[in-house]
């Protein structure tokens, strides 16, 4: 089982937020399931694979060689796929992982989350997608999806395609069902 984590390489967020990066990167591997990550070194994506390293999870990192190009890269992924562009990036995580987390994060996190989110709904996939968010981050994006629904912008049962979680054992053991 491979997990995908979309997460934030921002080095300025709150510590906490890496932290909770570094937990969920050391559940998913005590889960005996493998990282698939955006393949960066720094931030939450840094530390989710720090995580999973530091209970001998394998860690397979995902990056375009633009970011390669200017050191971002974890080259202590068990594997790094470097692609061409974000689109080839987004599509190989996609094509790799059994199951996606979305962290807290910002413009590109949600990006991500959205992608795959839609994607479920529209049958592309049919594999579990997760929000943790123990610090409720979130929440104004949760009450929006529930106001677009009021208004048909988001159909009924979309809403209910992405399991929320507030700690990292539900997120995990959520993305492993399917």
């Amino acid at each position: 089982m491979r997990i995908a984590v979309f997460c934030s390489s921002s080095p300025t967020i709150d510590s906490k937020y890496i932290d909770l990066a570094f937990d969920l990167g050391a559940e998913i591997a005590a889960a005996g399931a493998e990282l698939v990550s955006g393949g960066g070194h720094i931030s939450a994506m840094g530390a989710i694979s720090q995580g999973a390293r530091s209970k001998g999870g394998r860690t397979i990192g995902i990056i375009p060689q633009k970011l390669v190009d200017i050191e971002f890269a974890d080259h202590d992924s068990d594997e790094l796929i470097i692609v061409d562009s974000m689109r080839t990036r987004k599509a190989k995580i996609e094509d790799m992982a059994d199951a996606f987390i979305t962290l807290p994060g910002g413009l590109g996190t949600l990006e991500e989350l959205f992608e795959i989110w839609v994607g479920r709904y529209l049958d592309f996939h049919n594999k579990p997608v997760v929000i943790l968010d123990p610090y409720n981050l979130y929440e104004p994006l949760h009450s929006l999806v529930v106001h677009l629904e009021n208004h048909n912008f988001v159909k009924p049962g979309m809403r209910e395609l992405v399991h929320w979680s507030s700690s990292v054992e539900d997120a995990v053991a959520h993305a492993q069902k399917n």
